[in-house]
Formats: C-alpha cells, sequence, structure tokens
C-alpha cells in the first residue's frame, strides 16, 4: 500500500488515541498540567538525545515529560506527537508511556504499532525484542562481555578496539555492525537477567503468543548501552514470502528508557517509548490529526490473561468502530469500575479469569445498572446495536 503523509499521520494520531495515548495539546489543556507550579529541568543536550538509533525522537520523551509539566500526574500518561525527523524532516509518529513499570508497557506500544501496520498495508512484519535488563543485570552482563572481548583484542578491527576503551558495549555495537564473527560469538545480555527482568521479559513474549504477533527473540538487538534498559524492540516489514524488505518504508523502533531519563531529571520515571517513521515522505502541509471523542465503552480486566485478551479485544473493537478507554495498567477491579464511571461510560466490558477461559465477557450496562454475558464472537454486534458514537 502506498500511503501519503497526511494518510499516514491522521492513521497514526486516530490509532494512537484508540489505544488510550493523548496529544500535546490534550495534556496542554489538562488542569493538573496547566496549572502545575513545580518547575522540573532536564539537563540533556541535544548530542544526548542522538543515543536512541532514532534521530533522538525516542529520546525527545525527555523534553516532552519536562515541557507538557506531566511530572505533574501522578497516574500512567500515555503520551503522542506528530515529529519531523531532525534533518531530513521526515514524519514520525512518537509514542511514550510514563509511570508504568510493568510489562503491559511494552505490550500497549508492540499491539498500537502492530495495528497501525496492518492498516497501513504492511500486514507481513515481525518483532524482533531483547532484554538488557535492571541495572543489576547490565552490570553483570558488562562485566562478562568486558572480560570476553579483553582476551579477544588481537581479533578485533582496530576501530572496534578504540571504542573498546569508551564502553565494551560500543565495540560490540561496532562489531554487530560490521557483521563480524565475534559478534554472534560474544554473551547474550538474556543470560545475565536477574529474576524481576527475567518474568517482565517473560511476561512480554506471553503477550506476543497470545496475541499471535509474529516476533523473534534477537540477542543481538542492544542499542545504546546508555540509553535502554530492559525491554528493547524493533520491527521489520516483510514481503508476500516472508522475507526482510530491502528498502522497508518504514522504520520500527522502540524501549525502555527509565534509565536514561532517571538522568537528565534526577527523578526516578518508568518510561517506555516507540517511534514510527515514514521513510522518504515530508509532510507537505499542516495536517488536521484525529480529534479525541469520549470513549462510551470501558475495559476492565481481572489477571494478567483477561488483561492480554483486554488489549486483543480492544483492537478489535477498533476494528469495528468502537471507541474504547482502558486502565490496563490497573489491577485494582474496583478503581477500573470507579474510573469508568468517572469518564461517563455508557458500557464496561469485564473480562475476569472464568470470563477469559469461557470466551465471553460481562457487558455491565452504567446506566442502567444491568449486565449480561456476552460471547467474544458477538460482542462488536451487541454494542453496534447499541447505537454508541464513533
Amino acid at each position: 500500500m502506498n500511503i501519503n503523509t497526511s494518510q499516514f499521520l491522521k492513521l497514526a494520531a486516530k490509532t494512537a488515541e484508540h489505544f488510550g495515548f493523548r496529544s500535546r495539546a490534550d495534556f496542554a489543556a489538562n488542569p493538573e498540567c496547566k496549572n502545575c507550579t513545580t518547575a522540573l529541568k532536564h539537563e540533556a543536550r541535544s548530542e544526548d538525545k542522538k543515543l536512541d538509533g532514532v534521530f533522538g525522537l525516542l529520546c525527545g520523551g525527555i523534553g516532552a515529560y519536562v515541557d507538557q509539566k506531566l511530572h505533574a500526574l501522578t497516574g500512567p500518561v500515555f503520551f503522542y506527537d506528530i515529529e519531523e525527523v531532525p534533518r531530513t524532516g521526515e514524519s514520525a509518529l512518537t509514542l511514550h508511556i510514563f509511570n508504568v513499570d510493568k510489562s503491559i508497557a511494552e505490550a500497549i506500544l508492540i499491539q498500537t504499532i502492530h495495528s497501525l501496520l496492518n492498516d497501513i498495508g504492511h500486514s507481513d512484519h515481525i518483532v524482533k525484542i531483547n532484554s538488557l535488563g535492571d541495572a543489576d543485570s547490565r552490570n553483570r552482563y558488562n562485566r562478562e562481555l568486558t572480560s570476553f572481548l579483553r582476551k579477544r583484542l588481537d581479533e578485533m578491527p582496530p576501530s572496534a578496539r578504540d571504542l573498546f576503551k569508551e564502553h565494551s558495549t560500543a565495540a560490540l555495537m561496532h562489531l554487530i555492525e560490521k557483521d563480524h564473527e565475534l559478534a554472534y560469538k560474544s554473551p547474550s545480555p538474556m543470560e545475565h537477567l536477574s529474576d524481576q527482568s527475567r518474568r517482565h521479559f517473560r511476561e512480554i513474549v506471553e503477550y506476543l503468543d497470545m496475541s499471535g504477533t509474529p516476533y523473534e527473540i534477537e540477542p543481538k538487538l542492544i542499542g545504546n548501552y546508555q540509553c535502554f534498559n530492559d525491554a528493547v524492540f524493533s520491527v521489520e516489514l516483510c514481503d508476500d514470502r516472508g522475507l526482510p524488505l530491502t528498502e522497508p518504508p518504514l522504520i520500527v523502533k522502540g524501549g525502555r528508557y527509565g534509565t536514561f531519563l532517571e538522568r537528565y531529571i534526577n527523578k526516578t520515571v518508568p518510561a517506555a517509548g516507540a517511534v514510527v517513521i515514514l521513510k522518504g515522505k515530508k509532510p507537505s502541509a499542516k495536517v488536521s490529526l484525529h480529534k479525541t471523542k469520549r470513549p462510551s465503552v470501558h475495559m476492565v480486566h481481572l489477571g494478567f490473561a483477561p488483561k492480554i485478551r483486554s488489549l486483543m479485544l480492544i483492537d478489535e473493537l477498533r476494528r469495528g468502530g468502537i471507541m474504547v478507554d482502558q486502565d490496563l495498567a490497573s489491577d485494582s477491579l474496583s478503581n477500573q469500575l470507579r474510573r469508568a464511571e468517572e469518564k461517563g461510560a455508557r458500557f464496561s466490558i469485564i473480562i475476569g479469569q472464568k470470563e477469559y477461559v469461557e470466551g465471553t465477557v460481562i457487558l455491565r450496562d452504567m446506566h442502567g445498572k444491568n449486565q449480561e454475558i456476552v460471547p467474544l464472537n458477538s460482542l462488536v454486534t451487541r454494542l453496534k446495536r447499541a447505537k454508541l458514537p464513533a
């Protein structure tokens, strides 16, 4: 599908909105952000923000967090922006999730991108994913990698030896780029994960399995050692034979960068993000983006598997033209139901373990205060009969 810039940006914004991301304008109008009097500054320079491998767009989350006064918000923050790539002027969608340390953040980012790619005609794609682990994991890995490379300095090209003086991971990144055999013999970060990081990564993989998203665990996907922590991922576009496109029209990368953010704002904030760049396409004029509408349906879950089913169902409802609100970062049933009432939702869709096993949902009418059990395969039809606003 040959999509133009305007189509891409409008669809990107609409998809981001559906999965709960809100624009710069929305946060500028948010009373908590607008009335925040506590200033927050960052110390990141332009060169510091070029460490993410996507022209600083992912690390641009630092500026967004500070400039939009997102530190005034204590709950999960889903932020998106439409940006121009520095120097090239190409169009990009950036997604950021703050204040969520659980694996659902990565799952939502990947699902949002997965849905967008399907809509613009790139359903043949594969997620490449790896984990660098938390601080303890990375320290163990760096010691092992440093020892491995130091014993093989004579086998390394001069350029890699120079980078080794800076950091062992910098040398490894260079070896990977040059497709050097040492890159494939070196230790893997996955072998040195702490129990917590291993559990976090396993949950992301479980989401990919349950959602049927094609993926590969790629041990040599490491990114810059100064930028990423825990999960890091990219998306590879394929042809109809499943082979990688030699000149893909999109660049898709993402991962956790909370450690990077903390370094420059001196505050611990869980942060994960992703970038989708439309290569070779520059916006010809200002694009009128999708306007947020108040969803009439709120998704409620209880348990890990129901949470993942909820995320998949949100995408199904999106394809059915039904806007949904969600609080997938929450594990409290009462808090989710309270949010549904506060948002003025007409219906709540509730999925617990029983419903997950039976392939049903509880559809609660928040106005009539009654509920019914609805099979998953007839939910969209049932909601459309209610004539909800799209």
